[in-house]
This record gives C-alpha cells, sequence and structure tokens, in this order.
C-alpha cells in the first residue's frame, strides 16, 4: 500500500495533473478523498483479518447522473488506503440504490449465511411507491461482495417520510442485536435476533435540532471507571446557533430504551463540515469501551458542490480518523474528547520549533507550507483576541484565523478571508464557547490542501472546516490584539 493521495492519483481523472504538476492540485496531501466523482456519507469502518475494511457512498455518474453505491477501501493504519472498487452496486434489483446503513461480522451465523459473514443493513427507496425501507446483503467473502437478501425489505415503512441510515450493534448484555434509525427527528430503537426479523421498541425525540440523519449507538468506559451509552446523531442545529454536525447524549441504555443524563446533546464538532459521521471499534484494543475512533463526510449539503476539486474530476473528502475518548466533566457529566490518531502524526516530518515568542502585534514565521500540524501554548493576561493566520498569501490580504476571542468568550475559526465553499456569507465564522478565566489555550491544528482542523485543549472543542485558498497562499502568522501574548511550544510538523 501507498499514501492515498499518491495511489488516488493514479487511479482518477486527476492524474495528468497531480503526476505531472504534483504542487497544482486541490487534493488533500493525508486526508482520505473519493478517487474520482463523488463521495458522501461514510460507512462505519469494521476490523477484519488484521485490516479495516471502509465503505462510502459513492456515485460512479456525478454530476450528470444520480444514485449512489457502497465503494469499498482498505487500510491498517488509517493513513495509508488501497481503492477495493464497488462492494454493493446501484440499480441491480427493482428497488432504488443503496443509501447508508452499516455492517456487522455475523460470528455465530445468526442470519443463516454461515459463521463469519458479513452483514449490511441498508437503506433503499423500494420500488414503487420509493418508500425509505431497510434491506438486507450479506458477504460470504470477507467483505469485498455483497449479495441482495432478496427484493423485500427486512424492515417496510411504518408509513413515515423519513426511516433511514440503520446502525446495528450487537449488545452482549441482553444477547441480540440493536437497530437505531433515523426517523425525522426521532431515533428508533428496535430488536432482532437473526437480522431479518426486526421488533420496534422504542423511540427517542429530539428537539431543536431539525431533521436527524446517521444515528449511533455505543457503549464508553469512561476516564473515571463509570461506563456511559452514547447516542449520536448528525443533526442540524443552525437554527437555534448550534452546530449542523453530530450531536450527542450520554446516558443508560436497558436494553429497550435510552434514557439521556441531560435533555440537552453535546457537539463532537463546532465546525461547518464534520456531517454524517460515524464512530468505530478499535480493532486491536481489549477493552473496546476505552476508547473508539470516529471520521466525518468534510462537506455541507447547503453547498456541497462547490469546490474547485470538480475542475479536477472528482468531489468528496473526509476528515482525519480521531480517537474519541469519554471523560468526566463534573458531577453527574460527561463528554466525548478527541484527538488525531497517532498513526497519522507518526507520517510527518518535523519542520520548525519555536519554544518561546512574546508579541503584542503580529509575527510571521519563516515557515510556509499548505500541509502540516501545528501545536502551540498560548497565554496572556490582559488581552482582546489572539491566534494565528494560517494559508495567508504574500501581501497579507488571504489568510484563515483560528484564535480565542477573550473578549467575547469563545473560540473560533474563521474562513471570511479566504476561498471558502459558502457564497452566501453564513458560514464564515465558527464558534464554541472557552474559558478564558484560565488565561490559556493548547492548540493542535491540522491543516491540508483544502480543509483546517482544530483541536483544542486536548481535543476538549474541535472545529473542522473546508477552505479553498489559492495554492500559493501559504503562510503563517501569530498575533494579538489589545495585549501581550506569549506563544510557547511552537512546534511544525509537515506532512
Amino acid at each position: 500500500m501507498i499514501g492515498l493521495a499518491a495511489y488516488y492519483s493514479g487511479k482518477s481523472g486527476t492524474e495528468g495533473a497531480a503526476n505531472s504538476l504534483p504542487h497544482q492540485t486541490y487534493r488533500a496531501s493525508y486526508h482520505f478523498t473519493t478517487p474520482d466523482k463523488w463521495k458522501n456519507d461514510p460507512q462505519r469502518p469494521i476490523y477484519l483479518d488484521g485490516t479495516y475494511h471502509y465503505y462510502y457512498l459513492y456515485n460512479r455518474d456525478y454530476p450528470t447522473g444520480n444514485g449512489t453505491e457502497w465503494r469499498h477501501a482498505t487500510s491498517s493504519d488509517f493513513v495509508h488506503w488501497k481503492d477495493e472498487g464497488i462492494a454493493i452496486p446501484k440499480y441491480t434489483n427493482p428497488n432504488g440504490d443503496p443509501w447508508s446503513g452499516s455492517v456487522v461480522v455475523d460470528e455465530a451465523g445468526t442470519a443463516g449465511f454461515g459463521k463469519g459473514a458479513l452483514i449490511a443493513i441498508v437503506t433503499q427507496p423500494t420500488a414503487g411507491g420509493k418508500q425509505q425501507e431497510q434491506y438486507l446483503w450479506y458477504s460470504t467473502d470477507r467483505g469485498y461482495t455483497f449479495k441482495a437478501y432478496g427484493k423485500a425489505p427486512v424492515l417496510h415503512n411504518p408509513g413515515t417520510t423519513d426511516f433511514r441510515d440503520p446502525k446495528v450493534i450487537w449488545d452482549q448484555i441482553s444477547r441480540k442485536w440493536i437497530m437505531v434509525l433515523a426517523e425525522g427527528t426521532k431515533v428508533g430503537f428496535y430488536e432482532s435476533h437473526n437480522l431479518k426479523t426486526w421488533r420496534y421498541m422504542s423511540g427517542f425525540i429530539t428537539k431543536n435540532i431539525g431533521l436527524v440523519e446517521c444515528p449511533d449507538l455505543y457503549l464508553m468506559h469512561a476516564d473515571d471507571g463509570t461506563y456511559k451509552w452514547v447516542l449520536g446523531v448528525s443533526a442540524n442545529g443552525k437554527l437555534s446557533g448550534k452546530p449542523n454536525t453530530y450531536a450527542y447524549w450520554t446516558g443508560d441504555f436497558n436494553g429497550t430504551k435510552f434514557l439521556p443524563d441531560l435533555e440537552e446533546p453535546q457537539w463532537l464538532d463546532y465546525g461547518f463540515d464534520w456531517y454524517a459521521a460515524v464512530t468505530f471499534e478499535d480493532g486491536t484494543s481489549r477493552d473496546k469501551a476505552q476508547h473508539r475512533y470516529a471520521l466525518a463526510w468534510m462537506n455541507n449539503w447547503d453547498y456541497s458542490g462547490n469546490t474547485p476539486t470538480r475542475r479536477e474530476g472528482f468531489n468528496g473528502m473526509d476528515s482525519v480518523v480521531r480517537q474519541i475518548e469519554l471523560r468526566r466533566a463534573g458531577k453527574g457529566r460527561y463528554h466525548l474528547a478527541s484527538e488525531p490518531l497517532e498513526a497519522l502524526t507518526q507520517t510527518s516530518k518535523a519542520a520548525a520549533a519555536y519554544e518561546q515568542l512574546t508579541l503584542n502585534g503580529s509575527r510571521t514565521l519563516p515557515f510556509t507550507g499548505n500541509s502540516y500540524e501545528l501545536n502551540a501554548d498560548i497565554t496572556w493576561s490582559e488581552i482582546k483576541n489572539v491566534g494565528l493566520r494560517l494559508r495567508e498569501s504574500a501581501d497579507s490580504r488571504r489568510h484563515v484565523d483560528v484564535g480565542v476571542f477573550v473578549k467575547g468568550g469563545y473560540t473560533y475559526v474563521n474562513r471570511a478571508y479566504t476561498g471558502n465553499p459558502d457564497k452566501t456569507g453564513k458560514y464564515l465564522e465558527s464558534r464554541a464557547p472557552f474559558d478564558v478565566s484560565k488565561k490559556k489555550v493548547h492548540l493542535k491544528i491540522l491543516v491540508d490542501t483544502t480543509s483546517v482542523e482544530v483541536f483544542i485543549d486536548d481535543g476538549s472543542v474541535v472545529y473542522s472546516n473546508v477552505i479553498f485558498p489559492e495554492l500559493n497562499d501559504q503562510g503563517i502568522t501569530l498575533f494579538s490584539d489589545g495585549g501581550t501574548a506569549i506563544f510557547s511550544h511552537v512546534v511544525i510538523k509537515r506532512y
């Protein structure tokens, strides 16, 4: 296996540009991108025979034709990928194209396709009425090809418009399969003993976060030893000033019903471009609940087609894979924290380091680049605004800003001064509340050709945003406004 960008540059319609002009492409250096055409929702990866199998929605007919199918890629480290082609093809039976769902390894052979068969429960629009219903596909060749289990759904639509994105898990406690399903503003809970016959158990009603999609359910072992269930959904909190990313609740699941600790959800990302996220187990860990991995589609349905990569024949990128852990945040309160995988960091090379920089104003660093990781500790006593201008043009007019607005009590990522996909002016600065009384912050920033991902204070808050800087905009400037700031342990690693 070789690096993602190099592998895909030879497999897509961009191979001429990518190979002859390697520095003049908008293809990401270290993020997963579709080989060509279109990708959107990730499907939860599974670990099998020492390899992670990743499926995602792919449209070979983009931009002139519709219909998604499941494309397959494999990796042992989430840094280097091998394209495995189409695993679940579209339009192969009277029903519509396959949408999102999930794959499980049926170790005991409960579905009747043999022990160790891979079972995918997938949403498809049923022939005739086009209702969203759940279908079963199975694989007996370790996940490389799937066959449809008949033409009828294994879970019929009860009469609702939105009825999709099944996420299936095996519950060791109740010894049964559990499915969570997106049903408008509700998450439905279903049970089965054979993956073919499903029974409704309960519903979890969400409030003020719009239509929910891609639900998620898993058990986590918190840092204080407590076990908590987590229910997650992709949601739209824009109308109430909240993100349009991954909302989640911690709580208890009794095998039938989910009981949240708090009514209001928390958010796993505060950026504009972390949607249809999936979390999944570390296949090598003994304690599967101690941590999980997560990734998401780096795009937003409000502007999904606005990207310069279309000129190179593709549209679709994922976030980096994160490790998530559950941490206690106070009495009876828990939250998820995210950090990039160590395997990704290990592929970077040290490029620049600055032990301490004190400034009141701004200072441009001699380092330039468009694909790197930057770590920094920032402290202050009295200040209004402090941070970094990244992907800055030579004349300083274009840049993306990351920082702490102390006066307002929040951290932010602002892409208003660089190229970006939003043409409406609504989605330019993403924000999250921050305790400025600490007078310090740690930033881990991942910059790639068309993205910036920011991890605040060991991943307590994360931003994922798509950006489209001019390719030669590669500067970095530190700034402080209204006082003196100290930037310590500034380390830049190049990808």
